[in-house]
């Protein structure tokens, strides 16, 4: 009998040992999920579709990985109809499969193509994309338009927002944010906008060219006044404790920076320029595919960039990074 019992206590541990770890590695990765960042695809729709179109089948075929996908802006180069055809067969990949977000670049509004946010058009997007067929949408803005969207996912028990924010937000845009958050605080939010981070990794908010208040729309005033980095960092990103990430992109240069601030609520905010286009320091092929995949696991944040086209990882440590201690809703 003692050994029976021995024998039965042997197994009894060994199923509670079984399903404590179990509980473990579930309640360990309950919380983990990715999705990708799109940095400008511009150089791409215009001279490499095969790239693009490469980049939005990966997707695709990992739909099973990928809560959702992100556009940073400027998905065509000269705003006309033959790369918005291109853009848009991109995204159809992707229907069904990956919800999706963008934000509109200073190359996807214009007077006419070529012209680049001299005047705030996007007459072309909204002929190409409308808020309907945007997957998991709230709300957009002014609505009927495809210029600021706000997004939703129910993601592994936690509710995540996206908000894609128009270059150079107008004020008007700013508050309608601002309206939005306050009413979702038990929300993560993401924020995507094309310009706010500069590549030595601090806000839009000195002389340089690169900024939307240097564009045409920077001229406007009152409601239809654009922000640069720092104001929308001053009158919406700073002010609310779940707001979690920004992405951007449009800087040249190294076209990556990374910047780490503390909101007034004391809440840490994680905030990331990726740009891989063509006039990017040792760009190929208009970036070679290159984009963000993004993990959140265990209050950890994780950041590679991998180009499907080339099957291969940027393994710098500005390319490559983790963020702890991340406090999520």
């Amino acid at each position: 009998m003692r050994v029976t019992k021995l024998h039965n206590n042997r197994i009894c541990n060994s199923v509670f040992l079984l399903a404590a770890f179990l509980l473990c590695f579930s309640a360990s990765g309950q919380d983990s999920f990715e999705f990708v960042v799109l940095p400008d695809t511009q150089t791409y729709v215009e001279e490499y579709p095969e790239i693009y179109l490469d980049q939005m089948q990966w997707i695709a075929e990992n739909k099973d990985r990928f809560s959702f996908a992100l556009h940073v802006g400027d998905i065509t180069q000269n705003n006309n109809k033959e790369e918005w055809e291109t853009a848009k067969k991109g995204f159809q990949i992707l229907k069904g499969k990956v919800p999706f977000a963008f934000a509109l670049g200073n190359h996807d509004m214009g007077s006419e193509p070529g012209k680049f946010a001299d005047v705030r058009n996007t007459t072309m997007a909204n002929q190409y994309f409308s808020p309907n067929e945007i997957p998991n949408l709230v709300e957009s803005f002014p609505k009927g338009t495809v210029e600021n969207l706000c997004s939703e996912f129910n993601v592994n028990g936690k509710s995540w927002m996206v908000l894609s924010l128009e270059f150079g937000p107008r004020n008007k845009t700013v508050e309608w944010a601002n309206e939005i958050i306050s009413r979702n605080k038990d929300h993560n939010v993401i924020l995507v906008t094309h310009a706010y981070l500069f590549s030595d990794s601090t806000l839009h908010d000195k002389e340089d060219w690169w900024q939307p208040k240097d564009y045409g729309i920077g001229k406007e005033k009152g409601e239809e006044a654009a922000n640069n980095g720092r104001q929308l960092w001053e009158k919406l990103i700073s002010q609310y404790e779940n707001i979690k990430m920004v992405f951007s992109g449009h800087i040249l240069k190294s076209g990556v920076g990374t910047l780490v601030s503390t909101g007034k609520n004391g809440n840490k905010v994680y905030q990331m320029l990726a740009n891989y286009q063509k006039g990017v320091e040792g760009s190929e092929n208009g970036g070679n595919g290159f984009l963000r995949i993004i993990e959140v696991k265990d209050n950890t944040i994780s950041v590679k960039t991998y180009s499907p086209w080339l099957q291969k990882f940027k393994e710098q440590k500005e390319h490559n990074f983790s963020f702890t201690d991340v406090e999520l809703q």
